[in-house]
């Protein structure tokens, strides 16, 4: 086998692994892992809470992407819309006791195991990959696609 074969065939487990944790995730608690990423932000920060624009930050997502994420969780009960403490005119997103207890029985993400493994690797490994994965983005021609930290299957669909 000839090494860009292998680099080929080590993508496809990339993606094949998102697509089996997202799919996973989905069968276990029903809710999507940019949605479980959600309740993961909502739960470290004070109080339990954000607006939804910290939350489209946080996740590198636009503000209509995240107000389905946000709408879906609270139909679930995962979450609520509140009035902000002080200024009735802006609502802010609250973690719920469901919530949390979901959150509480959630494995790791990859995302979260990758980011512990790459935060650990020297400085001149994690350059070097850096360098290799910005050669793949070049050879896919993909440079001006914008893309969230978070890994996760929505990315492979279309």
């Amino acid at each position: 086998m000839n090494d860009f074969t292998e680099v080929l065939i080590n993508l496809r487990k990339i993606v094949r692994s998102i697509n089996l944790e997202s799919k996973r995730i989905q069968k276990e608690f029903g809710i999507s892992i940019p949605q479980l990423l959600c309740l993961h932000y909502l739960a470290s920060n004070p109080g339990f809470q954000s607006s939804v624009s910290g939350i489209a930050s946080y996740l590198n997502l636009n503000l209509s992407t995240v107000t389905g994420i946000v709408s879906r969780l609270e139909k679930k009960h995962l979450v609520a819309r509140l009035p902000k403490s002080g200024d009735k005119r802006i609502t802010v997103v609250s973690l719920t006791s469901t919530g949390k207890k979901l959150l509480d029985q959630s494995p790791e993400l990859m995302h979260q195991q990758l980011s512990h493994k790459l935060a650990a690797l020297p400085a001149d490994e994690l350059v070097q990959l850096k360098n290799s994965l910005g050669l793949l983005i070049s050879c896919f021609k993909i440079e001006e696609e914008s893309a969230s930290p978070m890994i996760t299957i929505d990315d492979f669909q279309y």
